[in-house]
């Protein structure tokens, strides 16, 4: 099984990129046959039709062959301004262009999200899992992984805190029955 995942934020020290490796790292030790690649948006440039009708820059083709060929990509997105973020929009956009089908279409996907805030990311989720729903991609409904508090509760160069461990645990466990249905 090959699963790939992408944070929806461009910061060095980004929290849904702990998150997302934290994710990864618990599917890669539930599943032998699990292997997690993330994939780096910060040479993704935004979606321009002039850019695509000349053909897809390198860093869009990259992205749309790792997802393309993956049994399951995780999209772990912050939350700016109570909405789903550009970066994040953007990644989106870029797969869901080309041939149909796209490479969103038909693929199991789980939506998460880590903010310093109250909330975790709440809303971006939302939004992120309706424009998902009508690129016709298959999203997991349950769990939702929602981190609040991230700063406290992401470590820097440790394990996430005990508080969140199990939550990761039970949604790395949940996607990958996910994507099992689908193989």
């Amino acid at each position: 099984m090959r699963i790939v995942g992408f944070a929806g934020s461009l910061r060095r020290e980004s929290y849904n990129r702990r998150l997302l490796a934290a994710v990864g790292k618990q599917l890669e030790q539930r599943r032998e046959d699990l292997v997690f690649e993330s994939i780096e948006l910060k040479d993704l440039p935004l979606f321009n039709a002039d850019l695509e009708a000349a053909g897809d820059p390198p860093a869009v083709v990259r992205l749309k062959a790792a997802v393309g060929t993956a049994d399951g990509l995780i999209i772990a997105t912050p939350e700016y301004n109570h909405a789903l973020p550009a970066v994040t929009k953007n990644a989106v956009d870029w797969l869901s262009r080309g041939p149909r089908p796209h490479a969103l279409e038909g693929r199991p996907v789980a939506v998460m999200g880590a903010s310093p805030g109250r909330f975790g990311t709440r809303r971006a989720q939302a939004d992120l899992r309706q424009v998902l729903a009508v690129l016709g991609a298959i999203t997991m409904v349950r769990p939702w992984l929602l981190i609040s508090s991230a700063e406290e509760r992401l470590g820097r160069d440790s394990e996430p805190a005990d508080t969140i461990a199990e939550a990761i645990e039970k949604y790395a466990d949940a996607f990958i029955s996910w994507v099992d249905r689908f193989l």
